[in-house]
């Protein structure tokens, strides 16, 4: 089955900035994310799909080979796929992004070649985005083979240079008048060969391990955010230096509260008694209890205000703002005597026209109006 255009996947045009590509991201994996589709294979997918999509897009050498080549470029570069699971590791081993001029063509790198990039999806509770925190994650490592001492070598000596290239890495070759310098075909730049390989290593020079990190998480990151650690991705050939760690951030679902930027939503259920006659209610915050005054005849759907407590920007000294939307209870399950008094409480409401309902008199205005225009009266 053919992947679908990344750009399509996240819904937005081929020259979105990182801004709309996260926005865009962060919309669709509140959408699909496991925790609030839980046994839904549809949604894994999909979330996968748009995490795999983000991740390539918001890389600027991915994304210069995808716009150019497409998927095809990606599997051939080695950059493309996505995450292997939710939380998990995305094949991270496979997520090597070669030189796409490596090998063949003129004007290759030369000499041993810096190791890779890793990623690692960490997944956060809202509070842990909010106000930052301490993380321990365990990914692979690789250290010298103990066996051949680093050298790849069944004898364990350095690695003789290479028959083609002399140990320089690089070979001259003459098209027409033109003499022109590449990658060694034989060594692939690495200027030694390794005839009779370590079988502990293969002739690697290096064995797979794991390694534990502390990564600290700045208060206010969001869904998208990535956390870079310098040199602790994949080690270089030879010495080269190695890749960096991403920790791209995805944040869960809370079961309150909705977040937008800096700014929370969440929804307050009151009873028909406080939304008439008005009072003060409690509602969340994340650090706390607030109160919020309640003005008599408040309606469903009223939005209520609270400065500065939302979330504190990443990037600024700027705080958001938590809204508060109120919805007018129905009571339920009600006595015979309650009922009674209900119905009595109806007709005096009823018997004072219509200055007791100003959604329902605006609202039949509107239809009698409606249906007026419709039958030409």
């Amino acid at each position: 089955m053919s992947k679908r255009d990344y750009y399509e996947v996240l819904g937005v045009a081929r020259d979105a900035s990182d801004d709309e590509l996260k926005k865009a991201y962060r919309k669709l994996a509140m959408k699909f994310h496991p925790d609030r589709n839980p046994g839904d294979h549809t949604a894994e997918e999909a979330f996968k799909e748009i995490s795999e999509a983000y991740e390539v897009l918001t890389d600027e050498q991915k994304r210069a080979i995808y716009n150019r080549h497409g998927h095809e470029g990606l599997n051939r570069g080695g950059g493309g796929g996505g995450f292997g699971g939710t939380g998990g590791f995305a094949d991270i081993f496979g997520d090597v992004f070669s030189d796409i001029f490596g090998g063949g063509g003129g004007g290759g790198r030369s000499g041993p070649r810096r190791g890779a990039d890793l990623r690692y999806m960490m997944e956060l509770t809202l509070e842990q985005a909010v106000f930052g925190s301490t993380e321990t994650i365990r990914i692979p490592s690789w250290h010298d083979c103990e066996t051949c001492n680093g050298h790849g070598t069944a004898d364990g000596k350095r690695a003789g240079d290479c028959s083609t290239c002399h140990g320089s890495g690089q070979v001259r070759v003459q098209q027409g008048f033109f003499v022109l310098q590449q990658t060694c075909p034989q060594c692939r730049g690495r200027g030694s060969m390794v005839t009779d390989p370590c079988k502990t290593c293969r002739g690697a020079g290096k064995v797979r391990d794991e390694k534990t990190l502390e990564v600290k998480i700045p208060p206010g990151v969001d869904t998208g955010d990535r956390i870079r650690l310098n040199g602790e991705g994949e080690p270089g050939e030879q010495g080269a230096g190695s890749g960096n760690l991403y920790v791209q951030i995805n944040v869960k679902p809370h079961e309150i509260f909705e977040r937008d930027g800096n700014d929370l939503y969440c929804s307050v259920p009151i009873s028909i008694v406080t939304a008439a006659l008005g009072g003060q209610l409690d509602v969340p915050t994340l650090e706390g209890k607030a109160q919020i005054d309640i003005p008599e005849g408040t309606q469903s759907g009223r939005q209520f205000r609270l400065r500065g407590r939302g979330v504190r920007s990443v990037r600024s000294s700027g705080t958001g703002d938590l809204y508060c939307t109120v919805t007018v209870e129905t009571p339920v399950k009600l006595s015979k005597p309650q009922k009674e008094l209900l119905r009595q409480f109806g007709e005096t409401i009823d018997a004072s026209g219509g200055k007791h309902h100003p959604e329902s008199t605006s609202w039949l205005g509107k239809a009698k109006r409606f249906f007026d225009d419709l039958t030409g009266d």
